[in-house]
């Protein structure tokens, strides 16, 4: 007996190194675009400005393209042997997630989704189209609609096979293909990643407020980090697993099988003191090729120096000392907050100095924080 189409594309996706593929058509799920604007109207994007700009082609796969028909939605397994938490203990380490320790998932996704298009092609004729997660398609709700697992109550997609750790891709073709069934909602009344943001991101189950989320913080907020998070950021420097870390359904998750994903030595929770002594040459090559390229220096070590702040470790002061005078007021304004932290003795020594020549708004106010804490 002939196989049919999808099991073809299937056994496709899968010797391409895609741990599951499901199939939906191209109409949106019918609350994906109510969803969008609720989050917008309550400004939770914060700098995400790209999201409000394609905010209309968002909601609709076909308002993105009007001639697809259906869309493979496509699975990448990133979970690892390491528990997610253990790093949060190592307070002179900072702690990177889990997904941006390998390779640059976009380059490595895209490239196998290109092919697969191509033998979509050729098995089903029609026109195709790939992205993964840049382009304006929201792809958990599409994932959910195609069966591919469902989105739990922190927002992301929960698989009963691979828990929280899928990276996702989408093929859209003309053709039609035979969709799946979406995937039941097996949250129940457990409400463990709720609890256990550190920031309290979640305004209720199923609706976050990225403003206030570590990752969007540590990754996509350009700007100095307001004082009411920084205890709670404690050693992230870049992203926040915990929602997805806590989930109950990890138990049935296994370890990434694609050599391509490997956790790299240079991005698995480095030192804060190497981290600190980076200019931008430096980062760039340490973490080319890697999600966290794309934070820029300025804002990792902005980070770093919020995971020094709250490390406790006296060996650190040194290193935060040398960026009181960086270029960067990002760097500045959290080396002041940091030095204050670790040695308040020496913050007062500087501190006159730095006032006296500080020129920048946010800068000034860090070193006058610290006098108003530690006046008599």
């Amino acid at each position: 007996m002939a196989r049919s189409l999808k099991a073809r594309i299937a056994e496709r996706a899968e010797a391409l190194g895609f741990d599951a593929m499901r199939i939906t058509t191209a109409d949106g799920p019918d609350a994906m675009g109510a969803a969008l604007d609720a989050f917008l109207a309550d400004e939770r994007e914060g700098d995400m400005g790209w999201l409000r700009d394609t905010a209309e082609r968002r909601k609709s796969p076909r308002a993105l393209w009007p001639d697809a028909r259906s869309i493979i939605l496509l699975g990448m397994n990133y979970g690892g042997p390491k528990d997610p938490f253990a790093a949060l203990q190592n307070a002179a380490h900072g702690t990177v997630s889990i997904y941006a320790k390998r390779a640059d998932y976009h380059d490595v996704i895209k490239g196998k989704l290109k092919q697969l298009a191509g033998q979509v092609l050729a098995l089903a004729g029609g026109d195709v189209k790939v992205f993964v997660d840049t382009a304006p398609v929201m792809e958990k709700p599409l994932a959910a609609k195609a069966g591919l697992g469902w989105q739990g109550k922190h927002t992301n997609l929960v698989s009963r096979e691979f828990g929280s750790w899928l990276f996702l891709g989408s093929i859209f073709t003309t053709v039609d293909l035979e969709p799946d069934a979406p995937e039941t909602d097996h949250c129940g009344a457990c409400r463990s990643c709720l609890d256990a943001c550190p920031t309290n991101a979640f305004t209720a189950p199923y609706e976050i407020d990225a403003r206030r989320c570590i990752s969007y913080l540590t990754i996509e907020h350009k700007g100095h980090i307001a004082p009411k998070f920084r205890e709670a950021m404690g050693n992230r420097i870049y992203g926040c697993d915990d929602c997805l870390a806590v989930c109950p359904w990890n138990k049935f998750a296994k370890d990434s099988q694609e050599a391509k994903l490997a956790v790299r030595t240079q991005t698995d929770d480095p030192p804060l003191a190497e981290i600190l002594g980076l200019d931008d040459a430096a980062f760039r090559a340490r973490f080319r090729g890697t999600p966290i390229k794309r934070a820029g220096r300025d804002r990792f070590v902005r980070n770093a120096l919020i995971a020094a702040g709250n490390a406790n470790d006296v060996s650190l002061v040194r290193h935060v000392e040398a960026l009181i005078d960086d270029a960067s007021p990002l760097v500045r304004a959290m080396a002041a907050w940091a030095i204050q932290r670790l040695d308040p003795d020496l913050s007062v020594v500087l501190r006159p100095t730095r006032l006296g020549g500080e020129t920048d708004p946010q800068v000034r106010a860090e070193w006058q924080a610290g006098a108003r804490v530690s006046a008599p």
